[in-house]
């Protein structure tokens, strides 16, 4: 019943913010300024993640691969197919549910504590639309950046394994990851980003736009936001996979 209530809760809010905005000039204000925030601000973490797991990967699979079998340039196809299916998507996303939702849940619930969301309703603003609808907007279209910068520092990963090591041939690792190319791997993570983008900024608006009493509950509501974006991130994965590599 809990779980009922939390999400007629969270359909109704999520009513409240998709209206037209009554000053578009502050709209798109806020975007900016949610871009920088939201987006600028994380591309670093992106990058420096996804720089040492694509090393990491391709360090693994050169390890791990004996088999005389396989060939020495599925250490590049491996390290692609793996960055572009999931990491640069679903995994990056999981992160950022922990950076960028922690810190929507914890901005919003510190207003809504110290009754700054409270004043905005009583005159007569939608402060629902006002304070989530530019982070939900910044972040869905955004995300795309993140996931390409992800994508392609994870490749830099790997190549520069390959350049700095004798683990493995940098001409076989290139081969490897220019082998088979499918550029619709790319457009599949794009789209899965744009989902779990969404779940990230709007369950961390409900968890802190939801938090009733003081600092104590904004840093419970932070906490549940993170756990609760993540599993409906990993939720929405495997059906977007199910529906959209069958």
């Amino acid at each position: 019943m809990n779980s009922l209530y939390h999400l007629g809760e969270y359909i109704l809010l999520m009513k409240k913010v998709f209206s037209i905005p009554e000053r578009w000039n502050i709209f798109f204000k806020q975007v900016i300024d949610e871009i920088n925030k939201l987006v600028i601000n994380s591309i670093w973490i992106v990058v420096i993640i996804s720089l040492f797991i694509g090393a990491v990967i391709s360090m693994q699979v050169t390890l791990n691969i004996v088999s005389p079998l396989l060939p020495k340039y599925a250490v590049g196809f491996t390290t692609r197919e793996t960055l572009l299916l999931e990491f640069s998507s679903s995994i990056m996303c999981l992160i950022l549910a922990g950076k960028v939702g922690s810190n929507i849940a914890s901005e919003i619930g510190s207003m809504r504590v110290t009754e700054q969301i409270d004043a905005l309703d009583i005159i007569g603003v939608n402060s629902a639309s006002y304070l989530i609808l530019p982070k939900i907007t910044s972040l869905v279209l955004f995300i795309p950046v993140l996931v390409s910068f992800s994508m392609i520092a994870g490749l830099i990963g790997g190549y520069l394994l390959a350049s700095f090591s004798d683990m493995l041939s940098l001409s076989t690792y290139i081969y490897g990851i220019q082998y088979d190319f499918k550029i619709g791997y790319i457009w599949y993570s794009m789209k899965k980003s744009l989902v779990f983008a969404f779940i990230i900024t709007s369950v961390s608006s409900y968890y802190g736009y939801s938090v009733k009493g003081g600092a104590l509950d904004v840093g419970k509501a932070s906490t549940n936001s993170v756990v609760m974006s993540s599993i409906l991130i990993l939720l929405a994965d495997v059906v977007l996979t199910q529906l959209m590599l069958n």
